[in-house]
């Protein structure tokens, strides 16, 4: 407290720094929204294609397709979770160096954020590559029948196939918010989210029926990927320049 002092005046709504930092709420907002409406569209298609397979078709084993997607996407809400709680924690860190004009120490956090990104993602993937059955039989899957267990083993294998980009790609949405880049941010988002999530979840059924909607997923995280490519090399040569000279003498003189 002895460097900050709350006045009247700091409770006061400041259209300056609204303008500043609303961005990047509304960068949040629209990835949680964006997010709900892929979520919705692969489950759309999943119970109208389902209903035209010729063994989910069937009354009896008409539910296995929705509530085999439900464990999938659970699994996966936890793995993403842990990559967005790795990089909001770098959110902090990130506002501090840039702030004292060391890009270099952002530019490594990055490097290692990625890298640990990858690293979930790569385990998430030789859980759901190797242990399908295991997973399914976390949630009763002994007292189905066996189209259940199959359906559970290929839903895994699919759709969650390219964890890797998608916890890479998550993490690099965060740590653009974490520069500012809140329109870069936010577009990334909604092009991975809404354009191939929701466009790719209401094409692909139409040609590969029910198998289609699994493959949206890992389909819209490639193409995202390779987009953010090139936002992670262009984030890389801007947090490569140096800083001012005033900025740089100060740092010397420390």
């Amino acid at each position: 407290m002895r460097a900050v002092r709350l006045e009247k005046s700091s409770f006061r709504l400041h259209p300056t720094l609204a303008k500043a930092y609303l961005p990047l709420g509304i960068c949040s907002f629209l990835s949680q929204i964006s997010l709900v409406m892929a979520m919705a569209a692969i489950q759309n298609m999943t119970l109208q294609y389902g209903a035209l397979d010729p063994v989910f078709g069937q009354a009896q084993y008409a539910q296995i397709p929705m509530a085999v997607l439900g464990i999938v996407m659970k699994f996966f809400q936890i793995v993403i979770s842990i990559a967005v709680g790795l990089a909001a924690g770098c959110i902090p860190v990130v506002g501090y160096n840039i702030g004292a004009g060391r890009k270099d120490r952002a530019r490594a956090l990055f490097t290692r954020l990625l890298a640990t990104e990858a690293a979930v993602g790569a385990a998430a993937l030789l859980i759901v590559e190797l242990f399908p059955a295991q997973l399914i039989g976390i949630f009763g899957a002994a007292n189905e029948s066996a189209y259940y267990t199959q359906y559970g083993i290929k839903c895994f294998r699919v759709y969650l196939c390219m964890m890797a980009l998608a916890t890479v790609n998550k993490g690099t949405f965060i740590y653009l918010q974490s520069l500012g880049r809140a329109l870069a941010s936010t577009a990334l988002s909604l092009v991975r989210e809404v354009v191939f999530g929701v466009g790719f979840a209401l094409l692909l059924p139409r040609w590969f029926g029910l198998d289609g909607a699994l493959f949206s997923m890992p389909v819209s995280d490639v193409l995202t990927f390779l987009i953010g490519i090139a936002v992670i090399a262009r984030t890389y040569l801007a947090l490569g320049e140096q800083a001012s000279p005033q900025v740089s003498g100060y740092l010397n003189q420390i």
